[in-house]
């Protein structure tokens, strides 16, 4: 016979159904903290992802190949935040999923789509990073807007076709029946395939992961080099000051970028490796465990704008425009950012190359 506490609360159900997942009920204050938490982290995303977009599509001085991959990864990141968080945030506080099964693989399938094209694209910006600072001569004509059109297709391009592949083919479901034999619960948005999943996903985000490092370990050692080359150049004349002036903001650029790769393995590694651990011992991990790994992955995509403030002064000096609205004005679209002092009326005519 139960006791009179364990009949005061009942199991809670996602849905009045057999087969429906229970529900995890937590205090109200405790529910409305996790809401709040999530709900700026995904406002940081969408605000900080939309100044890079504005920024990069606005000022005429940023239409380089690199920032093209920049706006491009913001964008990436920008609609995660506007698709898939909100609805993750609802998952992870209530514990259910009270969208449906369409729209549980449409909200999987544009998740995995949006975080895979961040790291393609950070692959391909550690390739163009590498390129500018161990063969600088070459730059210009080896990595020019229509490669990065290129890198940009296939940053898109390549997880909009894997993923279609693994969530939308019928003949593959068909094919991959013993994966599917532990069916997840009514109320549940569980990838398709558990198992098999993620051993597939790992070498995904593993292998651009070892591409990444081994291009920023090898622009490390050229950048230090060089490093000691522009500080023996002091005794120089005007034009070579410009160009010591381009391999510093270079260096710079790289330095950058380094440390957004760096965050987006600190962020994205412990639920990959999780992944793979869970699919070996049967999916051990806890709920809520697996919770504040995925919040911290998808949390790398409110870092990068972060790091774009405390790094580059041009950015800086974007948002301030942007948020006087000084960007409706059509003048502000051909300000030279990189100017030490911003005057618009002094420089709006005034457009130089990265």
């Amino acid at each position: 016979m139960s006791s009179p506490a364990e009949a005061a609360t009942p199991v809670q159900l996602c849905f009045k159904m057999n087969g429906s997942c229970s529900r995890t009920l937590h205090p109200f204050g405790v529910q409305l903290t996790i809401y709040v938490v999530c709900a700026a982290g995904v406002l940081l995303t969408i605000m900080g992802n939309l100044l890079v977009v504005i920024s990069i599509f606005h000022f005429k001085i940023l239409h380089t190949p690199t920032n093209f991959l920049l706006l491009s990864l913001a964008l990436a990141d920008l609609l995660l935040g506007l698709t898939v968080l909100p609805f993750s945030t609802i998952r992870s506080v209530e514990s259910c999923w009270y969208f449906g099964d369409d729209f549980c693989r449409l909200h999987t399938f544009l998740d995995t789509v949006f975080c895979l094209t961040s790291i393609f694209h950070l692959c391909f910006i550690s390739v163009d990073r590498h390129c500018a600072i161990c063969d600088p001569l070459l730059y210009p004509t080896k990595f020019t807007i229509r490669v990065a059109c290129i890198y940009i297709a296939l940053g898109w391009g390549v997880p909009v076709v894997y993923t279609s592949i693994f969530l939308y083919s019928k003949r593959i479901e068909e094919g991959l029946g013993q994966f599917l034999q532990d069916m997840p619960c009514i109320g549940s948005c569980q990838l398709l395939f558990n198992k098999l999943w993620g051993w597939i996903n790992f070498p995904v985000f593993f292998f651009p992961c070892l591409i990444m490092i081994g291009l920023y370990i090898k622009i490390f050692i050229v950048a230090t080099r060089q490093a000691k080359q522009i500080s023996n150049m002091n005794k120089i004349s005007k034009g070579s000051q410009h160009q010591t002036g381009v391999a510093k903001r270079e260096r710079k650029a790289a330095k950058t970028l380094g440390i957004a790769v760096g965050i987006y393995l600190f962020c994205w590694l412990p639920f990959t490796v999780d992944t793979i651990i869970d699919s070996l011992l049967d999916f051990i991990t806890p709920p809520v465990v697996f919770d504040v790994l995925i919040w911290f992955a998808y949390f790398n995509s409110a870092c990068n704008p972060l790091i774009y403030v405390f790094s580059y002064r041009w950015f800086r000096k974007a948002v301030k425009l942007i948020l006087t609205c000084q960007v409706f004005s059509t003048r502000t679209s051909t300000i030279d950012l990189y100017q030490e002092e911003l005057s618009i009326v002094g420089r709006a005519n005034m457009v130089g190359p990265i």
